[in-house]
């Protein structure tokens, strides 16, 4: 499920693209959320916090972040990963249901840094949830990248957090995990190996071809041809409309991608199924504590006829709070279906 790229040094901006691949719908929004929103872990509540940063984010089924950006340049990217293992729940470690998991980076950290070194302090654990809509379990990790063009890769193996932190870590996919597509990449032409650039929408050969292209791109004149130039990347990575393959949702098509500019602070999306691209300059939002919870509404039929293009910043509603999946949600969903 998914390709994401960092560009760190685009004439002087950092810009990262991602796409999200799914074999249906995930009916995604994007949402203002200002500081001050108090939120928990979606677990028992154990783990509170007030945000500290305003975000824009990109839903899935207005249930969980899965993509977004704050107004610090800290970004975030959920993509899927078959070999997660979060383990059992450890009840000395905090955790944070998958659902809000980006979230808390978002709302509490500017830099990828002080998020890892949150995890690292803390060893918290992440707590799976199962999508009422589907009846699937997410298997997940998560990228963090922050505007001087920081990056960190999390993922959970054996129940704890393997991290691979630095600016070199520019590409991320799908299986297998980070270290083990690290090595595969070795076997490509121009990596070291002697393969020819793989063609399929196998994880590990969209990984390659994502790391050739990003390596070549000249520097931008502007702010519109970094932007471009990240879009071609990650286009070229993409996954045409296809059937998924069998017992993998994440083996499936591009339903819609990304572009953020963490330097100038605007975040781009583009639908696979939507006539126009529109952007968020975050700098035109009003963050501040006690304003209120906007929803850009991509699903409307203005949206779907293509009356909803270009800079949509003014284009926010109040559709009331954006309530993130978790446990108790899950167990009233569950109770309500049996009655």
């Amino acid at each position: 499920m998914c390709t994401r790229v960092i560009w760190p040094d685009a004439n002087r901006s950092v810009l990262v693209g991602r796409n999200m691949d799914y074999h249906r719908d995930t009916a995604t929004n994007l949402w203002k959320l200002p500081r001050g929103i108090v939120r928990d872990d979606g677990v028992r509540g154990e783990l509170q916090w007030t945000a500290q940063y305003g975000s824009v984010v990109a839903t899935g089924f207005d249930m969980m972040t899965v993509d977004g950006m704050n107004e610090a340049g800290l970004s975030g990217h959920i993509l899927w990963l078959a070999e997660s293992t979060y383990g059992p729940r450890d009840e000395s470690r905090p955790a944070l249901s998958m659902a809000v998991w980006l979230q808390y980076f978002l709302d509490n950290f500017a830099s990828v840094a002080d998020a890892v070194a949150w995890i690292d302090e803390t060893g918290a654990q992440v707590v799976p949830l199962t999508d009422p809509t589907s009846g699937e379990t997410p298997a997940i990790h998560l990228a963090l990248d922050d505007a001087t063009g920081d990056s960190a890769i999390i993922e959970y193996t054996a129940g704890n957090a393997t991290i691979y932190h630095g600016r070199e870590h520019q590409v991320m996919t799908n299986s297998p995990t980070y270290d083990q597509q690290i090595e595969l990449l070795k076997e490509v032409e121009g990596f070291g190996g002697s393969k020819p650039l793989p063609g399929s929408t196998l994880a590990s050969d969209r990984f390659a071809r994502a790391a050739f292209y990003l390596s070549r791109l000249a520097q931008p004149q502007s702010q519109l041809e970094a932007v471009a130039a990240v879009f071609s990347v990650i286009r070229n990575a993409a996954q045409p409309f296809r059937s998924p393959d069998p017992g993998k949702p994440d083996a499936s098509q591009t339903i819609w991608q990304i572009v953020a500019d963490l330097t100038n602070k605007r975040y781009v999306f583009e639908s696979t199924t939507r006539p126009n691209i529109v952007w968020v300059n975050l700098d035109d939002l009003d963050f501040t504590e006690g304003s209120a919870e906007l929803k850009l509404d991509l699903m409307s039929k203005l949206a779907l006829e293509g009356g909803l293009a270009g800079n949509v910043s003014d284009k926010f509603e109040d559709d009331g709070s954006l309530n993130l999946l978790s446990l108790a949600m899950l167990e009233q969903l569950e109770t309500g279906a049996k009655s």
